[in-house]
């Protein structure tokens, strides 16, 4: 006879002591290795691990282990939906920051170590960032929906173990990365290919010099090159896009999303050792189970102040549910709960990429002040130290040069048992940028492509009063060529005056001022109409004839309006004589036109640097809206 197991096990009350400690010591072996409980580290970790062990063996003997894998299906079920809902909000945002796993130097490195091939490559899948972004979103979520009901567990322990292998494969990366190694890289340039070939004639070229490049083979159709290089090091997983940086002001850091990794790694494995004895939740465990995924979804929600997913897994749970307890032999299984699941993702992420994220954590969402997020961030804190080398046993010591210990020590006099190895600068504080970095949002223009259009603006006529300075007009003497200088330029050393005759006073180009921005201007002009293009080329047309429209009144009322692009001046020259544009254009840094809005174009509207409003190209409001609604106020 066929013994059912229960959630109880041999003992319910100490079942749920021994999960308790599991958890307990799990989350003690986490803390100890964080650097904030560096003093404590042993301390912690030793009896984290003890208390896994001995809690983990008490639930193997007294049959507890359906009991802790319910409770990690819980906590894994809720995170994979909210971690799912938040890459899924933003999913273009999800797709950049997979492109840059992509990248030659970036996850394929190392593939190249561990196998030996210098050739291997990712970078193919940049093309489909978007699609892998999406696809993953949904994974996620279905997968979080059917761990919570029980749905098909033998499949969806096995897929929750390979995702999970795959994330924490992905963050260990990034927190081992070391930009100052060197891998081998491998490229083979088409020769049949003009940039290719061009770029081979370079490497060719060198090779002759530098010992780092070299030609492995060439013939008639390719050159291959083999290339010590430097690994790309991703900074941030973004495993939570950019809404950790948005809700409580900073993003895991890559040590901290490897051990959240590795925490729900155990938990899925817990629930793989599990999986035979999972069913499918009846009515009175969906009553216990689904209320308190819900709590800790909306726990999570509130971390992100986001509380969107809370309404989003009720629905998309209950509809699980409900399909699954339809009879019908076709329908009424958890691969059409799975469906459906997919179904509620797809209209949700076809909103966010029609329009702009549901929740916009980024820095240039709507109600946001900008110029104090340009001064949110931390220089960081660094300290000098000494380091010394113990000459028999290689022990390393730090010292500040300044410190009462140092002093005492006087290490620098035994060097017969000390060694000086090197200064190093040791971080104490971290380093954070702020949220926008004026190097990188500087909207602005060349003195020299300045159009009419641009010239109407009066930021930009009061910064052209400035171009002007005291200059001379000097003469070579033998040569009778003319020279115009600044005059402050001017010395005797550089142009002597048996060789140099002096023969006028004059105006010259302000050789300090050769850009005009107007980033100062966005941040101060009591109303501002703004539309963002990260590229010229890839403009959603279709919304060109609403956006000249609402140019044509702005100017009517007087209220400034601009456009900011991510593109080249012979692409904004081609672009307003092709459709006959008459508004000021200024250029800036197209991966931060990537953070403004996901779209191409989006409109943003300013009072006095605070973000009123901010619309894709499907959403354009009217002029007459834009005025009545967030200009009047």
């Amino acid at each position: 006879m066929k013994t059912t197991r229960t959630i109880s096990g041999h003992s319910l009350p100490l079942n749920v002591l021994f999960v308790i400690l599991n958890l307990a010591g799990l989350a003690l072996t986490t803390m100890g290795f964080h650097d904030h409980f560096e003093a404590q580290k042993m301390l912690f970790v030793s009896i984290g691990l003890v208390l896994m062990l001995f809690s983990a063996v008490a639930l193997v003997f007294f049959k507890g282990r359906l009991m802790i894998a319910t409770v990690s299906r819980i906590i894994v079920g809720s995170l994979f939906i909210v971690s799912g809902l938040i890459k899924a909000n933003d999913p273009l945002g999800f797709s950049y920051k997979l492109e840059e796993y992509f990248e030659d130097g970036a996850l394929a490195y190392r593939i190249k170590e561990f196998f030996g091939a210098p050739g291997f490559s990712l970078e193919y899948f940049i093309q489909h960032a978007l699609a892998l972004s999406v696809i993953i979103c949904i994974a996620e979520i279905v997968l979080g929906v059917l761990v919570i009901i029980g749905g098909k567990m033998r499949l969806v322990s096995w897929l929750l173990v390979i995702m999970m292998l795959f994330f924490t494969f992905l963050t260990w990366h990034t927190s081992s990365c070391d930009a100052k190694t060197k891998f081998v890289d491998r490229d083979t340039y088409s020769l049949a290919i003009a940039k290719e070939a061009s770029l081979a004639d370079t490497k060719i070229e060198e090779a002759k010099t530098n010992k780092e490049i070299k030609i492995i083979s060439k013939n008639s159709k390719e050159v291959v090159v083999e290339e010590l290089k430097a690994p790309q090091c991703v900074t941030d997983c973004g495993c939570f896009g950019d809404a950790m940086k948005g809700s409580v002001g900073r993003s895991l850091t890559p040590k901290e999303s490897l051990w959240k990794d590795i925490v729900l790694l155990y938990l899925v494995i817990w629930i793989f050792a599990a999986q035979g004895m999972i069913k499918p939740n009846n009515v009175r465990q969906n009553w216990i189970y689904v209320p308190i995924s819900l709590l800790l979804i909306a726990g999570l929600s509130w971390v992100f102040d986001w509380y969107f997913p809370i309404v989003f897994s009720l629905i998309a749970i209950l509809a699980a549910l409900w399909i699954y307890r339809v009879r019908n032999k076709r329908i009424g299984n958890h691969y059409s709960s799975a469906l459906i699941v997919t179904c509620l993702c797809g209209i949700f992420i076809w909103y966010v990429l029609r329009y702009d994220p549901l929740r916009d954590y980024r820095a240039y969402a709507v109600g946001n002040y900008l110029p104090d997020l340009t001064k949110n961030g931390d220089p960081g804190k660094y300290q000098s130290l000494l380091v010394y080398k113990n000459i028999q046993t290689g022990e390393k010591k730090e010292y500040d040069g300044s410190s009462k210990e140092f002093m005492a020590s006087k290490i620098w006099e035994k060097t017969g048992e000390w060694k000086y190895l090197e200064m190093i600068n040791k971080e104490i504080i971290p380093m954070r940028l702020p949220s926008i970095d004026t190097a990188q949002f500087n909207p602005s223009c060349s003195i020299s492509s300045l159009s009419e259009d641009e010239l109407q603006l009066d930021v930009v006529k009061k910064q052209l009063k400035n171009t002007k300075v005291s200059g001379l007009r000097l003469e070579d003497k033998v040569t009778k060529e003319r020279t115009e200088i600044p005059e402050v330029e001017y010395n005797v050393e550089s142009y002597p005056p048996d060789t140099y005759a002096i023969l006028d006073t004059i105006e010259v180009e302000n050789p300090e001022l050769s850009d005009v921005s107007i980033r100062q201007f966005l941040f101060t002009a009591p109303k501002v109409i703004v539309v963002f293009s990260r590229n010229l080329k890839e403009f959603d047309l279709n919304h060109l004839s609403e956006i000249k429209s609402i140019a044509a009144k702005a100017k009517k009322a007087a209220i400034p309006f601009v456009l900011v692009v991510g593109s080249g001046d012979e692409e904004i020259a081609a672009f307003k004589k092709k459709h006959d544009l008459h508004v000021p254009i200024f250029i800036n840094d197209g991966v931060e036109l990537k953070a403004v809005s996901r779209a191409n174009p989006a409109l943003m509207v300013l009072r006095y640097g605070r973000v009123k409003g901010k619309y894709t190209g499907n959403s354009l409001p009217t002029f007459n809206w834009i005025q009545r609604n967030l200009l009047a106020k």
